[in-house]
This record gives structure tokens, sequence and C-alpha cells, in this order.
């Protein structure tokens, strides 16, 4: 397979919501979002007034969401932050890749995620992003108090058939060994077992992560653009 439907793929947060992540669906009317504390991302079911003053009612003052596309209609009680443009790419083929000691995170390692993804993409983890899916790490040393998560990979949207890997992140010190490579490669070898299809974002700008995900086997299908809509505080 080497692209994602549009039907899915134009607006997956909405899909996830809908389907797959409806247990995690915060809802008012045509507005759904995860819990501030799993994800930052909101849908609506049609990009009108109406729907973006739900979407106002689902927003602490000064929080912020993103959603895709940038089509919104402007509403005084609601600020357009700025938009993101993402590759969204789709895995074509098996990934080989050197062997690591691998673990299956848990709830009592959000800590230690959340500082790990906050040098790369600050403020897209969050102490219960754990629960959209499976996540993996691998540690320096131990898994005690004394030990440090060094990479990690994991899921995050989830829509009927396709799951998002997500989360790859390795500490600036021990990049270049294989780490994310590695961690992709148990992430999507759980999905091909469990017959569903690989899919990831990324940054448009982050030209060296598409490059190893290009290697790895990923083809970009389509490059979406995110709006951050926020409440002011």
């Amino acid at each position: 397979m080497d692209s994602l439907p549009a039907h899915l793929f134009t607006d997956p947060v909405w899909n996830a919501l809908t389907s797959q992540h409806s247990h995690l669906a915060v809802i008012e009317g045509d507005a759904r979002r995860y819990p501030v504390n799993v994800a930052p991302f909101a849908a609506l079911a049609k990009p009108t007034e109406l729907a973006l003053w739900e979407l106002h009612s689902l927003l602490a003052p000064g929080e912020y969401v993103w959603l895709f596309g940038t089509h919104y209609p402007e509403l005084p009680e609601l600020r357009n932050e700025g938009t993101l443009e993402c590759g969204q790419m789709v895995l074509t083929r098996e990934i080989s890749a050197k062997p690591a000691d691998i673990q299956l995170l848990r709830a009592a390692d959000a800590d230690a995620m959340i500082a790990l993804t906050d040098l790369a993409f600050p403020g897209f983890f969050r102490t219960h992003t754990y629960e959209m899916g499976a996540y993996y790490g691998v540690w320096l040393d131990s898994r005690d108090e004394s030990g440090q998560l060094i990479a990690m990979t994991g899921e995050r949207l989830t829509l009927d058939g396709y799951t998002e890997v997500s989360g790859v992140c390795t500490h600036p010190e021990h990049r270049g060994k294989g780490l994310a490579a590695s961690l992709i490669a148990k992430v999507a070898r759980n999905h091909v077992e469990q017959g569903i299809v690989s899919f990831l974002h990324v940054a448009a700008a982050n030209t060296g992560a598409i490059e190893l995900y290009r290697k790895l086997g990923f083809v970009e299908t389509r490059r979406p653009v995110l709006t951050r809509i926020g409440r002011p505080g």
C-alpha cells in the first residue's frame, strides 16, 4: 500500500474520535477533542461558526488545540495561533532493524516519556498520552530510579484498519545508534500481526526525520496543514 484514503485521512482526528478512540472523545455538539491530559487535538464535524462555539466550550481559558485544515470561520472568542505543515506518510514494506533491548512502557513511565519528548516536540506528549496506544522504550543502564529513558516510539491516532506510529524520539546523546529504527520496526511488526496499516505524521520542516522514515519504507501521501486554535486566557 502506498496511499491513504482521503475519506479517513483528510481529518484523521475526527475519524479516530468517532471510531477506535471514541472512548477518549470529549464531545459538545459537532466538536470533539481528546482530554487535555491525553493530546492537544480536536476536530469538527463541519467547519461552521456553531461548531467553533461548541469547541470554545470544550477549551479552558489559555488552552489551545490543533485542528486539521485551515478553512475555519473567525470567532472573536477564539484565536488562530498559527499553522503547522506536516507530511502524512504510510509504511509500504517490512522494516529490518538492529535488535535492541526494547521494553513496553507503563503509566509509571509517563514522566520519563514527557521529559524525553519535550526535547523534540514540547507540548504534544501529555501525562496520559500513553492511553492512546502501546508505547515502547529503550532505557540506559536500568529502568529503576537511576535509569534514563533514551528512546521511545508508540501509537497515537487509531482509525479502522490504520494506526499511527508516533512519539518517535531519541535523546540527542544517543542518536545514530539505530534505536529509532528498532522501535519503529517493533511497532510496525505489531501492526502487521494485527492486520492494520502503519502511518505517521511528521513536521514538513523536519527533513532529518523524513529522510529516516523514507529509508525505512514510509512514503508520503499528502501534506496536510494543521491550525492551532486557542481560547484566550
